[in-house]
């Protein structure tokens, strides 16, 4: 294919999608990365479209946000596996809230499973991947219906979590950094992911390596906040995710990163042979809520100390929210 056919390709499939990795772009165009990626300077040189880390977006990207048909398409692997490590964080007979997001979606799909788990959502895609799940109690937030995404946002949303306290909080968003944790392009949206921040005793945030030092319009998690981030594996040439990972656990973030290029059923979690690489954290760790330690990754033995801290913390959670009831 000569440049000006992988090009033109390229554009199309920015223009409808509105996102696509570089990963995706050279599997469509059948070529390497790295072409891809002088491909998509040329384009941005042209003002056809911008370049974000790890892929390319349609023109005014830091204000723009993609519709839901948009973002469902684009690193679908990666989403996949990252929900897939996530879910081993979720144990029977606990609150959650699960915000907004393609990824989020991906990760109530595994909690289905779950029994005795209660679910507070603004998202209706949440809501509709548990709505069968006899043994998850799904609570809904008020609010107004915001159609590009399929959340309740507004005034109801987040007045309907104000008193709520649960375990822990699942986000995502469009973009996050080091220097200012989570974002998004929608204030709305933002607002809501606030309260449900607030609502939780630690949060955990699932980003793929597309979204990592890219910087949004409106922050929703400062860094200090975010107990844990659950990636996957950026490409070997990507400098710039692996510097943000660094600078993300050298804050004290603690960091699970799955391997989504990896064989085997997507909802398999760690039984389904998802690698993990762990990122070395120099320095000082920070010491998070509940004396919870900055160990990175979801190892067996990690997994065994941070069980017992967990299960201290759900105990007390379950034991407030038993007191509202």
């Amino acid at each position: 294919m000569f440049a000006a056919e992988r090009r033109q390709l390229i554009l199309e499939m920015v223009r409808a999608n509105g996102a696509v990795s570089l990963r995706e772009l050279a599997r469509v165009v059948q070529t390497s990365e790295v072409t891809v990626r002088r491909d998509v300077r040329a384009l941005e040189a042209e003002g056809l479209l911008d370049r974000r880390h790890g892929g390319a977006v349609l023109p005014g990207g830091f204000t723009r946000e993609s519709g839901f048909p948009q973002k469902s398409h684009l690193a679908t692997a990666e989403k996949t596996a990252i929900a897939d490590l996530a879910a081993n964080l979720v144990e029977e007979g606990e609150a959650i809230v699960v915000g907004a997001g393609t990824t989020t979606q991906e990760l109530a799909r595994r909690l289905a499973r779950v029994p005795g788990l209660t679910v507070v959502t603004n998202s209706l895609l949440v809501a509709q991947a548990l709505a069968h799940a006899n043994r998850v109690e799904v609570v809904m937030t008020g609010g107004t219906l915001r159609g590009s995404n399929y959340a309740l946002v507004g005034s109801g949303a987040e007045q309907s979590l104000q008193g709520l306290r649960v375990s822990r909080a699942f986000l995502s968003g469009s973009g996050l950094t080091a220097e200012r944790g989570l974002s998004t392009s929608n204030m709305l949206s933002a607002s809501v992911d606030r309260a449900l921040v607030q609502a939780a005793a630690e949060v955990v945030v699932l980003a793929d390596h597309t979204k990592l030092g890219t910087d949004t319009m409106f922050q929703t998690v400062p860094t200090d906040l975010i107990t844990r981030l659950v990636t996957d594996e950026p490409p070997a040439h990507d400098d710039r995710a692996g510097t943000e990972l660094q600078a993300l656990a050298d804050q004290g973030v603690q960091i699970a990163v799955a391997g989504a290029g990896n064989e085997g059923g997507s909802s398999a979690g760690a039984a389904g042979g998802r690698q993990r690489r762990d990122v070395p954290l120099p320095g000082p760790r920070r010491q998070g809520p509940g004396g919870l330690r900055a160990a990175v990754g979801l190892g067996a033995a990690g997994e065994a100390v941070q069980g017992a801290e967990r299960g201290a913390e759900r105990g007390a959670a379950r034991v407030a929210d038993l007191r509202r009831r």
